[in-house]
């Protein structure tokens, strides 16, 4: 059952504020804070080893073609135990669930930080990752139970998702400067740090929150979708680096599309489905969690191909890149803080429409880019503005996606907006970043990749629009669904 904690009092902001502001107390605040910074360990993981993998892979001993499996080791549970973890938590206890996830994130990343060889530190990284699966669903899963759906819900995701897109901009900077100052081991220390903090003031703060009734867990499906997952993840990072006509590719892309068939053909006889089909369905569920997934896998891509851009055309070093990307970070936090108001004066399907509209937009113009020097100029404000519309997405999907469900499905709703996020995350790169790294001329590489990319997120954008639309009966023209501009 969700918890109301609205009052009528507008929140201290220093920009006018309307009735429907809500102010948090103490205590949702503090709530709050654990729910968010666990997500932001989370997001920083995603990119804080990437500017240490040559090191670490010297250090260690792991060869180039091995240092993919620094990031595939954790990515691939974490994408594929998602839902799995997500109805665990409804079922079982979302509280129980989301301790024992950040438990199994800290010894993790201790071991990952005190690794003696690639086979150690990969164990580190994979169990990291299990940790993630298991934190982001639950996480979500209580923020959305304990802040009523309104003003409330709105303006903690919209924080949420800030801190998400923020930790992974941050984790680019801080990768480098923790690297170049304490070497690679201190970027696992961080993410050690961070969940150590985080664990202790849980356990007194977070409600315990589950469904009312307790059906059977699901096996079938958790096994086909889980395996699903994990062969589409698998092949996508592959791809990367051995290419699409790879045997292992091509093989684990079929076996993890087979899978998912067999899932939506399980779900469909379940007795207690993992996924409820009729969820998915909902038009707000499955053009919302298309416009989550298309905004997060060009987003990455935009970021992965503009790094290139910037040291290898332009040689700007490291820490410049960083600073880059560090605007990009300081933008998005203003873009978190104003999106609520947009939601709750568009509703949160009409903001996504714009918000995709709006990256998609910016991108496009960083088509303007050359090999001169002031286009570093360009970079940075086109990326944050185009960041600052990412933002406003990622909110307004999770919104999208999750407004008008029962509490006892929460669990699945975010677990569908979080497999979209690390879905996304996880095959932008693959499927257009390639076209940069294997481009003649990088130049011309990347601007193929910024006008697809640009033409993707402005095509999803009229989509979603289209999907979402009023519809009215024939006869009378009553209103057969909500408009696009409810919540």
């Amino acid at each position: 059952m969700a918890i109301d904690t609205t009052t009528s009092t507008p929140a201290p902001t220093p920009a006018p504020t309307t009735p429907d502001t809500p102010r948090m107390s103490t205590r949702d605040k503090l709530v709050l804070f654990v729910l968010c910074a666990a997500q932001f360990m989370v997001a920083l993981d995603f990119s804080v080893l990437n500017v240490a993998l040559p090191v670490l892979g010297a250090d260690l001993g792991m060869s180039q073609s091995a240092l993919q499996w620094a990031v595939t080791a954790f990515a691939l549970p974490s994408g594929g135990f998602l839902l799995l973890f997500g109805r665990i938590g409804d079922l079982y206890g979302r509280r129980r669930l989301f301790l024992t996830g950040l438990a199994l994130f800290a010894a993790a990343s201790v071991l990952a930080t005190f690794a003696w060889d690639p086979a150690s530190f990969l164990a580190g990284r994979a169990l990291q990752g299990l940790g993630a699966a298991v934190i982001v669903p639950t996480g979500m899963s209580l923020l959305t139970t304990t802040f009523a759906e309104g003003p409330a819900r709105d303006r903690a995701l919209g924080i949420s998702g800030t801190l998400m897109s923020l930790g992974f901009t941050i984790g680019v900077v801080a990768g480098g400067v923790l690297t170049d100052a304490l070497g690679w081991r201190s970027t696992m220390g961080l993410l050690a740090v961070f969940a150590l903090v985080v664990l202790p003031l849980a356990p007194g703060l977070l409600p315990e929150s589950r469904t009312p009734s307790r059906p059977h867990l699901d096996v079938p499906g958790a096994v086909t979708v889980t395996g699903g997952l994990l062969s589409l993840i698998y092949a996508l990072t592959t791809a990367a680096d051995r290419g699409f006509a790879h045997a292992d590719v091509i093989t684990t892309l079929l076996a993890g599309l087979a899978l998912l068939v067999a899932f939506a053909i399980v779900e469909s006889r379940a007795e207690a489905p993992l996924v409820s089909l009729p969820m998915l369905r909902r038009r707000t569920v499955a053009w919302g969690n298309l416009g989550g997934l298309v905004t997060f896998s060009m987003m990455s891509t935009v970021v992965f191909v503009l790094t290139l851009y910037l040291q290898e055309i332009l040689h700007l070093s490291a820490w410049q890149t960083g600073l880059v990307f560090g605007v990009q970070g300081v933008v998005s936090v203003v873009a978190g803080t104003l999106t609520p108001r947009f939601v709750s004066r568009l509703g949160a399907r009409r903001t996504l429409v714009l918000s995709l509209a709006g990256q998609g937009a910016f991108v496009a113009g960083l088509l303007f880019l050359n090999t001169h020097t002031w286009s570093v100029w360009l970079v940075t404000a086109a990326v944050s503005l185009a960041s600052m519309f990412h933002l406003g997405a990622i909110i307004s999907y999770g919104l999208t996606v999750t407004s008008g469900v029962p509490d006892e499905e929460q669990g699945l709703a975010t677990g569908l907006v979080t497999s979209t996020q690390q879905i996304g995350i996880t095959v932008g790169i693959p499927l257009l970043g390639v076209l940069a790294t294997t481009s003649e001329d990088l130049m011309s590489g990347t601007r193929t990749v910024l006008a697809l990319n640009a033409a993707i997120v402005i095509g999803t954008a009229a989509l979603v629009a289209l999907g979402l639309r009023t519809r009215r009966t024939a006869r009378s023209g009553a209103v057969e669904t909500e408009p696009l501009g409810s919540r």
